[in-house]
């Protein structure tokens, strides 16, 4: 008797130089659990990851590029000996299961705060409050009025890129994914309404996508072709400031970038929100806009469930899906996927703080 074929989503996939054995991502999140003064990953880390190993690929919650890039409490780093001796940890538990995994390199930029700081201001593309909320040692704050950086803290900023890759290779990564996601420092140089700059960093699509574009040099010279991603939400808000009349072709810019560089994927969060009437309204399919833009692999990310993920992979609309708060609960989310098992839910306060619980005690389904 035949055996029916696999579903979209549990078959095998070339990514860059990498053979997954299935379609489904997890998705970065943050956590909040390297909860010691290095931001060093722990053996709660290794467990977490290792747990969920299953997944075709894991992409790392966002991981700071180094001190000046931090912006969140207890976010694990890739800047120091130790950050490196953690994270290898946790790519050799997650190795010995069969996984790949790409560490997520971060730098918050605005969306950080003085506290981080030693009462200093973060650094952003130009002096302007995002208006969002900063998560510091002492609790939720509102985030401050930063100060531009200069043309040379852009420099430095890219090195710093660029050495924390050096680090994800020597920690035992499969391979980076850029941030430029959400309202962290790169989605801010790509709003215009964000990025004042009158330099060789803002004032058009070209210029406005320069950093970004420096970052990928750099993450590509440290790990060759095939081997690096970058993660874009066109369409998400940032506070006070949604997407303008310049984003749609910023993005266009990029994208058309991204198809000269020989990068391992591009992940695209999409929008749940009606468009009609913005500025963007031609990204209400944001996947599909993209999709037929950009020419090498493409996942699909945000809200998503198994049918959904199959259809759009069976439609050829995205090649993998990633998976944020459904792996949170559910370890074995691969698993409960291929048999049509239940979905356990998920404690919402424990998301961004605490310990085991809420972390690595949720069991797999029996």
């Amino acid at each position: 008797m035949t055996q029916p074929d696999p579903a979209p989503l549990f078959t095998p996939y070339t990514l860059g130089k990498l053979q997954l054995r299935n379609r489904v991502v997890m998705a970065s999140m943050t956590r909040g659990r390297a909860r010691n003064a290095e931001l060093v990953p722990t053996e709660l880390h290794v467990e977490y990851y290792r747990q969920r190993a299953a997944a075709g690929l894991i992409l790392t919650e966002g991981t700071w590029i180094g001190p000046r890039a931090v912006g969140f409490i207890n976010a694990p780093g890739l800047f120091t000996e130790r950050q490196v001796e953690g994270w290898r940890a946790v790519t050799s538990a997650v190795h010995a299961e069969g996984g790949a995994i790409f560490a997520q390199l971060a730098h918050s930029g605005a969306v950080s705060h003085p506290d981080f700081f030693d009462g200093e201001l973060p650094a952003a593309p130009s002096a302007v409050n995002p208006r969002l909320k900063s998560f510091t040692p002492e609790g939720f704050k509102d985030t401050v009025t930063p100060r531009a950086m200069s043309a040379e803290e852009i420099t430095s900023t890219v090195a710093d890129y660029g050495a924390a890759a050096k680090n994800a290779r020597d920690a035992g990564f499969d391979g980076v994914e850029l941030h430029a996601a959400t309202t962290y420092l790169l989605p801010e140089f790509l709003n215009s309404a964000l990025n004042m700059r009158e330099d060789a960093y803002g004032g058009t699509a070209e210029n406005r996508t320069r950093i970004v574009l420096e970052v990928l040099d750099a993450l590509i010279a440290v790990w060759g072709p095939g081997r690096v991603g970058i993660k874009i939400s066109p369409t998400m808000a940032m506070g006070g400031f949604g997407p303008t009349d310049k984003t749609i072709e910023t993005y266009d810019y990029l994208v058309d970038r991204l198809n000269g560089l020989p990068l391992s994927h591009l992940q695209v969060g999409r929008t749940l929100d009606d468009l009609a009437g913005t500025p963007i309204a031609a990204l209400q399919d944001t996947i599909g806009y993209y999709r037929v833009r950009f020419h090498g692999t493409l996942i699909a990310n945000f809200g998503f469930d198994g049918a959904s993920a199959n259809k759009a992979i069976e439609g050829k609309q995205a090649d993998l899906v990633s998976f944020a708060k459904p792996f949170i609960g559910n370890p074995d989310l691969v698993r409960r996927f291929r048999e049509s098992l239940p979905l356990a839910a998920s404690s919402p306060e424990t998301y961004y703080q605490g310990g085991p619980q809420g972390y690595v005690d949720y069991p797999a389904a029996s």
